[in-house]
C-alpha cells in the first residue's frame, strides 16, 4: 500500500469528518443565519481542484473515492443552506404579517390600521417605549400631550382601539404590537366584556391570562400593569370584575392600578418623586406603576368619562 496515498486519505478523512456533523446541526437549526455560503463554496472549490489533479495524473484509487465522498457531503451542506434560507424567509414573512406590515385580514376596525401602523413606525425607531392598550376611553388619551407636558424620558405610545375586548385583544396584539419590543404595557380591558363576565367569569379570566401569556412569550422582559374598570356608581358586577383583574395581576406578578384613586393622584408629583429617586441612584427606571398613575390621573382630568362612546367603527 502506497504510504503517500494512505496519508493523503487520512488527511481527507480528518478534514471531512466534521461535515456530516455540520449537516445534521444545520438541518436541526432550521436557520441559515450562522452559515457562510462563501466558506462552503471555497471548500467545494478545493475538493474539485484535488479531484482534477488526481484525474490529470490518472490516479484512479481509493484516495479519489474519498475526495468524491467529501465533495458529496459538502454539497449536501449547500442544499441544507438553501432549505434553511427558505425557512428564514418564511419566518420573516410571518413576523411582518404579525407586525401589521402585510395587511390582509383586518382584525378590529379598518380605520384603526393606519393609526396603529403610525404608532409602530414611531416606536420602532426607538424601542424605549411604554404602550397603552385599552378600548374606547383609552383611545382618547393623548400620548403626545403626556409626553410633551411631563417631559418623559421614553416614548409613551397609545395603541388603544375602539371597543377592544378580551375576545380579540390577543389577536390584535399579535398583529399590531408584537414587534414593538416595549419595555412596558399598560392594559385597560374589560369594559366590553361585562356580559361575558356575567355569564362566565372563568372564561373572562382565561382570556385575560391567555393575553398576558402571549405578551410574555413575545417579550419576556416587558413589565405589565393591569388597570381596573372605572366604577363611580359602585356597581356590584364591576366591583367583582375588578377583584378578578386584581387577582390576575397578583398571580402574574403584574402591577394593579385601581382607578378609584385616579382623581386623587397628582401626575406631576408622581413624576417628580420618581425622578428624585432615580437621581439618588435608586433602581426606579420607568416603573410601570408610576407611568400608569401619570397616564390615568392625566386622563381623569382631561378625558370625559364617556369619551368616544358614540364613535362609529368602520
Amino acid at each position: 500500500m502506497n504510504l503517500s496515498n494512505l496519508l493523503e486519505s487520512g488527511m481527507l478523512v480528518c478534514f471531512g469528518i466534521s461535515w456530516p456533523i455540520n449537516v445534521v446541526k444545520a438541518f436541526r437549526a432550521r436557520t441559515a443565519k450562522s452559515t457562510s455560503l462563501a466558506f462552503i463554496l471555497l471548500i467545494i472549490t478545493g475538493y474539485v481542484a484535488g479531484i482534477c489533479a488526481k484525474l490529470n495524473n490518472h490516479q484512479y484509487n481509493y484516495v479519489l473515492a474519498v475526495y468524491f465522498l467529501n465533495l458529496v457531503i459538502v454539497l449536501t451542506n449547500v442544499l441544507v443552506y438553501f432549505r434553511n434560507c427558505a425557512l428564514d424567509k418564511k419566518r420573516e414573512e410571518v413576523s411582518m404579517e404579525s407586525a401589521g406590515i402585510k395587511k390582509t385580514n383586518k382584525v378590529v376596525y379598518a380605520h384603526e390600521e393606519q393609526i396603529i401602523f403610525e404608532n409602530e413606525k414611531k416606536a420602532s425607531a426607538n424601542a424605549n417605549n411604554i404602550v397603552i392598550l385599552g378600548g374606547t376611553y383609552d383611545k382618547e388619551i393623548s400620548a403626545k400631550a403626556i409626553n410633551d407636558e411631563y417631559d418623559l424620558d421614553f416614548d409613551l405610545v397609545n395603541s388603544s382601539t375602539f371597543a377592544l375586548s378580551l375576545k380579540n385583544a390577543k389577536e390584535y396584539f399579535k398583529k399590531y404590537l408584537s414587534s414593538l419590543d416595549s419595555e412596558g404595557i399598560i392594559l385597560h380591558l374589560g369594559e366590553e366584556d361585562k356580559d361575558l363576565f356575567k355569564a362566565n367569569p372563568k372564561e373572562f379570566d382565561n382570556l385575560y391570562l391567555s393575553l398576558l401569556s402571549t405578551i410574555k412569550v413575545v417579550n419576556k422582559k416587558c413589565s405589565l400593569a393591569l388597570v381596573s374598570l372605572d366604577n363611580p356608581r359602585n356597581d356590584a358586577l364591576v366591583s367583582e370584575m375588578n377583584r378578578h383583574i386584581e387577582g390576575i395581576a397578583s398571580s402574574e406578578q403584574a402591577d394593579f392600578i385601581n382607578l378609584e384613586n385616579a382623581t386623587l393622584w397628582n401626575p406631576k408629583a408622581t413624576k417628580a418623586s420618581t425622578d428624585f429617586a432615580r437621581s439618588m441612584g435608586l433602581n426606579v427606571k420607568k416603573p410601570i406603576f408610576d407611568v400608569a398613575k401619570i397616564v390615568y390621573s392625566y386622563a381623569s382630568q382631561n378625558v370625559p368619562s364617556d369619551a368616544g362612546r358614540f364613535n362609529i367603527a368602520g
